[in-house]
């Protein structure tokens, strides 16, 4: 447990420009501080005490505003930076030297059972606001953008950005997109055009309706 302690401040002034000290950080780092509590929690889960375990998990949300449920996998040298807002869901499993920022959500799709959260590799970073949501996989060293909606699975070694997400860099090539605007769907048109459609029907039929008058009254 020291060891891992070790680490998860070695990965702080690694990814952190503004750390300074040791104490500084040990002692003011929300991020840090939802780790470790995390791994407590996680420890008790593993090991049944369901209850405490979210006691912990609780009590680190209310001092970090970080959300981690005891039930997540974490890997080592895992790094939070700034952290606010972060939601790490149950089934959620993270890989080794992984970075997310404040406001990233690991979340689900709705109330399905069994693994409903994502799964991040190693070397994974995911940007501020990012929303990973679903039993999907972010492959290793893969990139996700700020404010980001993934809810596909990424390739290893990929950039993805958007809502929803998508690849945009894979392998360091860029990958080409489909620019075509003209093409593009355009439901008010689309809508216009049924309309206009509705109206000739319409049309038609009193037309007929007219006509059928027009004889009765003839005779």
């Amino acid at each position: 447990m020291f060891s891992l302690m070790k680490e998860d401040v070695e990965v702080v002034f690694e990814q952190d420009p503004a750390a300074r000290r040791v104490l500084e950080v040990v002692l003011t780092y929300a991020g840090l501080h939802a780790v470790w509590a995390h791994r407590v929690a996680h420890a008790l889960f593993k090991r049944k005490f369901f209850f405490l375990a979210r006691v912990v998990s609780q009590m680190s949300r209310f001092f970090t505003g970080i959300e981690i449920h005891p039930g997540a996998k974490i890997g080592r040298r895992f790094f939070i930076d700034h952290g606010m807002g972060v939601v790490i869901g149950e089934t959620c499993e993270i890989g080794n030297n992984v970075t997310i920022f404040q406001g990233v959500t690991l979340g689900g799709t709705g109330k399905e059972r069994g693994k409903r959260h994502p799964t991040l590799h190693d070397n994974v970073l995911v940007a501020t606001g990012a929303k990973v949501l679903g039993s999907i996989t972010i492959g290793e060293n893969s990139k996700v953008g700020a404010g980001s909606v993934v809810l596909k699975n990424v390739p290893p070694n990929s950039t993805v950005v958007g809502i929803p997400g998508t690849v945009v860099i894979q392998d360091g090539v860029k990958v080409k997109r489909d620019l075509n605007h003209q093409d593009l769907p355009d439901p008010v048109a689309d809508k216009c055009n049924m309309l206009e459609e509705k109206i000739a029907i319409l049309r038609e039929q009193v037309a007929v309706v007219s006509e059928q008058l027009e004889k009765e009254r003839n005779k």
